[in-house]
């Protein structure tokens, strides 16, 4: 019932019982054990001046309880909170350089204290915290993940043990493509009227999350995605390392992602280049994609600027991606969130754990 309403949204007691095949008297049982614990409410009645008993809808309730969700771009900590809703509280963002483990997770149980107090919910139900990695995971536990070099100190570590210990809270770890994703699919209504969504997400490296049905792909070892390893790591990939570092060579003082737009002034033709680069480099993986998944929505996600992420997709979708002639075209969309997806789908995985119905 909590997933339906969380895809669905809300609706009315006689249309989820129908969907859920259970009896009336089942599902006003259910709602009312709901809607007690605070999960579910009742929504204002969609036909006030109509005859006999109003319609009365429900739906996942804000009040039932808030997560934390961290990554570390470039240079940027980034720090969402959410509520049971998936409605967004709060996002924060600031310069932190390349903390190891400890040092990030001491940072972020100081800033969930704060958002903490700053949004009044001290003794609310608080769900967990995720954290979006920029690499896949080295088995299936989870616990040790093949992390980016520019972060040292986080390669092949018990992280899990590490963060769970520093913040004293319970912690899910995901690959930060996975957990973009997420973001995608929870805030964006209508990514989630498609059965299959594949996001690219150009960050530290270059990454996919697929959502099928609901459902986050996996893989045998949670390394499902993990499309990096098509590009070899000796040369140029079209990442938003890759453009940063095309800009540095070019003498552009640029370390963080956060000031961008103002450090690459007069770096223009530059930048276009690196598109016209970019856009080869993505054709045959966004045609794969096509060809593997048949989507009905590819979005690009990244920490760059949404500006420069239009113009990249604009050239894939001007170029020679092969859609079957059996179905319509779609055109590859650029997320809305920019690099803020990572962290407010880190920060919906404990919900989306504890709603979905088939998890991992």
């Amino acid at each position: 019932m909590l997933w339906h309403l969380r895809t669905k949204g809300p609706t009315p007691r006689t249309e989820l019982s129908l969907a859920l095949q259970v009896s009336n008297s089942a599902l006003t049982k259910l709602s009312r054990n709901l809607i007690s614990l605070g999960l579910v409410e009742e929504q204002a009645s969609t036909d006030a001046g109509g005859r006999g008993r109003p319609i009365v809808p429900l739906a996942i309730s804000a009040n039932g309880g808030f997560a934390v969700g961290a990554t570390v771009h470039k240079g940027v900590l980034e720090i969402a909170l959410v509520d049971y809703a998936g409605g967004i509280i709060s996002l924060t963002s600031e310069e932190v350089g390349a903390p190891d483990p400890l040092a990030f997770a001491r940072l972020l149980e100081q800033r969930i204290t704060e958002l903490s107090v700053r949004h009044k919910l001290l003794g609310g139900r608080f769900l967990g915290v995720g954290v979006g990695l920029p690499g896949p995971p080295r088995g299936r536990d989870g616990d040790r993940w093949n992390i980016v070099n520019d972060l040292p100190g986080w390669r092949n570590v018990p992280l899990r043990q590490i963060l769970d210990e520093a913040l004293g809270l319970p912690t899910m770890l995901e690959n930060d493509a996975n957990v973009s994703a997420l973001a995608e699919y929870y805030l964006n209504d209508t990514v989630r009227r498609s059965s299959t969504v594949v996001v690219l997400l150009l960050g530290y490296g270059i990454g996919a999350g697929v959502i099928e049905d609901g459902r986050l792909l996996k893989g045998e070892f949670g390394g499902f995605g993990d499309i990096g390893g098509l590009y070899p790591m000796d040369q140029p990939r079209p990442t938003t390392m890759d453009l940063m570092s095309v800009l540095r060579a070019a003498g552009c003082a640029i370390e963080s992602v956060a000031n961008f737009d103002e450090v690459t002034v007069g770096q223009e033709a530059l930048i276009e280049h690196w598109l016209e680069r970019a856009a080869g480099q993505l054709e045959s993986v966004v045609n794969s994609a096509i060809s593997w998944f048949d989507p009905g929505e590819i979005i690009f996600s990244s920490p760059l600027p949404e500006s420069i992420m239009v113009r990249l997709a604009a050239r894939l979708n001007r170029g020679q991606l092969r859609w079957p002639e059996h179905r319509p075209a779609s055109d590859i969309r650029v997320s809305r969130l920019g690099g803020s997806s990572i962290a407010l789908g880190a920060a919906l995985l404990p919900i989306h754990a504890s709603t979905a119905v088939a998890f991992w």
